[in-house]
């Protein structure tokens, strides 16, 4: 006869206390990576009209969330220019924040007349699931000796393909130039992300690969190099006014001469 195995208060408390923990790990990183309705909350607002309307800003929470990096760059060309750049926002797809993709679709709404587009994209693809169960093995733990995961590989790979699907759409709708940024290291905050390195360096590689072989004219900016652990605010994520300021200068003398 089978026997029925009843579960006791410890079971119960300990399963209800690991369901709680994935709960709130959960909410806290659709809450910080700007998932769902606070995707739009946690964005600097959507410019559809600005000074010079041929340049638009497509991206994720790296530019959304404060708006500093567009806010600097425009400080420097006298002029304002569109955003549609969301937080949480995945390159394409994606149900809890409109996509990159979806961001230029709106762009091209508002006024299709676009030359050249600044952001970045492919981010939120890897952290969102790193954050929550991490089901891609992105984080490089000490035994893994620096090497990445090939299922961590096989995602980013996937990324390579839509990221250079991405950007012939942008040349194929009559956008001349972009200039695509690149992601820098994550650290241990809210979230500990420090063991990202090995997937930004990775990800950073195929991005910069979709880049160069898109139709589009497109020119990568790396930004490992420049910021640093303090210039990231306190998840371990996002950049602080320092950092936003450190990008806007890589970005500069690759928009400058398009304007």
């Amino acid at each position: 006869m089978n026997k029925i195995r009843h579960c006791d208060e410890r079971d119960t408390s300990s399963k209800g206390h690991s369901l709680f923990r994935l709960l709130a790990v959960t909410a806290m990183a659709m809450a910080m990576t700007g998932c769902g309705q606070l995707g739009q909350l946690l964005s600097n607002p959507q410019v559809s009209d600005a000074d010079n309307d041929q340049v638009i800003f497509l991206g994720d929470s790296i530019f959304a969330l404060s708006g500093k990096i567009q806010d600097e760059l425009e400080a420097k060309a006298g002029e304002t220019f569109r955003r549609y750049t969301v937080s949480g926002a995945e390159l394409t797809g994606g149900f809890l924040a409109p996509s990159v993709v979806e961001q230029f679709a709106t762009a091209q709404e508002d006024n299709p007349d676009i030359r050249t587009m600044v952001g970045n994209g492919g981010g939120n693809d890897i952290l969102i699931p790193a954050i929550a169960l991490d089901p891609y093995n992105c984080k490089t733990q000490w035994y893994q000796f620096g090497r990445l995961s090939s299922k961590c590989k096989d995602l980013i790979d996937d990324l390579y393909v839509d990221g250079v699907n991405y950007l012939n759409e942008l040349s194929d709708a009559g956008v001349e130039n972009g200039v695509l940024v690149g992601y820098y290291y994550t650290k241990n905050g809210l979230f500990r992300l420090k063991s990202m390195k090995q997937a930004v360096d990775y990800g950073n590689k195929i991005l910069a690969r979709a880049c160069e072989y898109s139709t589009l004219d497109c020119t990568f900016v790396d930004p490992r190099q420049v910021v640093t652990e303090s210039d990231i605010i306190f998840d371990g994520i996002h950049p602080a006014d320092s950092g936003s300021q450190k990008i806007a200068e890589l970005i500069w003398p690759k928009l400058q001469p398009l304007l």
